[in-house]
């Protein structure tokens, strides 16, 4: 690990200096600039943040603050620094995002997924939607408020982590073990996947991410009987990993209803004027599937997230078995992705079990919690009224997201994480769609929305 603060004087008095960009005018390119760098997570440990690293901490030096940069490992850079609020008795707030993003295969792209073009009010490529463009947003929002002299009223974290992709082990996981003083004092995070809007019954709400769903990477493993492929083989490894691979892949999850996706489907209901039920229309507490998938297609492209919220999932992802194919392995091997429902992860475990079978064994690869808050509080009000004021009379619902982020980490020093990168996007644009999809790309006008939003809720939160 290497640590090295990095310090610059503050910048000069007002009179006599040129007038600096605002946020607004200058998110676009910072996203830019960040799109350019590939920092693809492979997921093999090794990792490319450091020049992104590197570059967001010259953003911050280059308006004075102190900022740290350290490393989990060679390449695995991540950087934190802290704006003192006017409010020293209040508990710090942790704005972060991550660096890094998933890969892309630039053959099934329109475009070069790392040349941060812009074409039509769209700025494309990969990270446009997760995260860099909150990222920009975040530093766009910091450099003008230390350039005018404006200080929030508690202390402001910003951390910008390492390998969110793959689980955050040499990212925030590694910075909560390892540098937990960096943190000192906070009670409350925000971070991506919340805040976007959509449209509902014509209606534009937006959706703020008050839960997550438990993460499971698993590994599915029989053991049989090696031999001959022309030879009968009753203790075939592969035929036992090939059963319990359709009986988790097929199986038909039921419908539970967090209170989370309760509101939310409460809200949507309010909104369409669709009916919702949630104790069941038969009187026998079973949630009504068809209801509740009506509620959820009305939120149009944003049901990817929420449809996968209202059970638990797990899908088979990898396969690996065996070197010839005259030869029964003596092992077969599967990965799944599993996603818990929040406080569920145990009855999830168990159904996967019973799933797999006496023959096949279920081993962690990467697991990590499940969380759900209140949708209520001054840090909630105060992003439902930065909102208001940038979007008057949108309805602002929260949501459970299906993935994860760095506030999973976060909680384990007792901070509560938000999903709020607030973006105000055309109804027909399959936002969702894009999380880790092909020809990614965020709207320009929702960039510089966004930064409006942001630095609201930093100067009254």
């Amino acid at each position: 690990m290497t640590s090295q603060p990095i310090a610059q004087s503050q910048t000069e008095p007002a009179s006599g200096r040129a007038a600096h960009p605002t946020a607004e005018q200058e998110v676009v390119g910072v996203c830019r600039d960040l799109l350019r760098m590939d920092t693809s997570n492979y997921g093999n440990g090794e990792g490319r943040e450091r020049e992104a690293a590197e570059h967001v901490a010259g953003l911050l030096t280059e308006v004075g603050l102190d900022v740290e940069v350290f490393e989990s490992r060679p390449g695995r850079t991540s950087v934190v620094t802290r704006i003192e609020g006017t409010d020293p008795t209040r508990p710090a707030l942790v704005l972060h995002g991550h660096t890094d993003v998933v890969p892309a295969a630039a053959a099934d792209w329109s475009v070069d997924p790392f040349a941060g073009e812009e074409t039509d009010g769209l700025l494309w490529g990969r990270g446009a939607v997760d995260m860099k463009d909150m990222d920009a947003m975040i530093l766009s929002v910091v450099r003008q408020m230390v350039r005018e002299g404006r200080r929030p009223q508690r202390d402001v974290i910003v951390a910008m982590f390492a390998d969110e992709e793959n689980g955050g082990v040499y990212g925030a996981q590694w910075a909560v073990n390892h540098r937990p003083d960096l943190f000192e004092g906070a009670t409350e995070a925000i971070s991506e996947v919340g805040g976007f809007s959509v449209d509902v019954g014509g209606r534009r709400a937006y959706l703020l991410q008050t839960a997550e769903k438990g993460l499971g990477w698993l590994r599915l493993v029989a053991d049989g009987r090696a031999g001959h492929g022309s030879q009968v083989n009753h203790e075939n490894a592969v035929t036992e990993l090939a059963a319990a691979v359709a009986r988790i892949g097929r199986h038909r999850w039921p419908y539970t209803l967090t209170p989370t996706v309760e509101r939310l489907l409460r809200g949507v209901a309010d909104l369409t004027g669709l009916p919702f039920d949630p104790a069941g229309t038969d009187g026998s507490g079973a949630v009504d599937r068809a209801q509740v998938d009506a509620l959820v297609d009305a939120l149009g492209p944003a049901a990817k997230f929420v449809g996968a919220t209202v059970r638990h999932t797990a899908n088979p992802t990898q396969l690996e078995a065996g070197y010839k194919a005259n030869v029964v392995p003596g092992r077969a091997e599967a990965s799944l992705d599993a996603r818990f429902l929040p406080g569920r992860e145990a009855e999830g475990m168990e159904t996967l079990r019973e799933l797999a079978g006496p023959h096949v064994r279920i081993e962690p690869i990467h697991q990590d919690t499940s969380l759900e808050v209140p949708f209520s509080g001054d840090l909630v009000d105060a992003m439902v009224a930065s909102l208001d004021a940038e979007d008057p009379g949108a309805a602002v619902l929260p949501y459970t997201l299906s993935g994860g982020t760095d506030n999973k980490s976060l909680s384990r020093l007792g901070i509560t994480g938000y999903g709020f990168a607030p973006l105000r996007l055309p109804a027909e644009l399959d936002f969702a769609g894009m999380f880790h999809g092909v020809d990614e790309r965020v709207p320009t006008d929702a960039l510089r929305f966004g930064t409006r939003v942001l630095d609201r809720l930093l100067s009254t939160c």
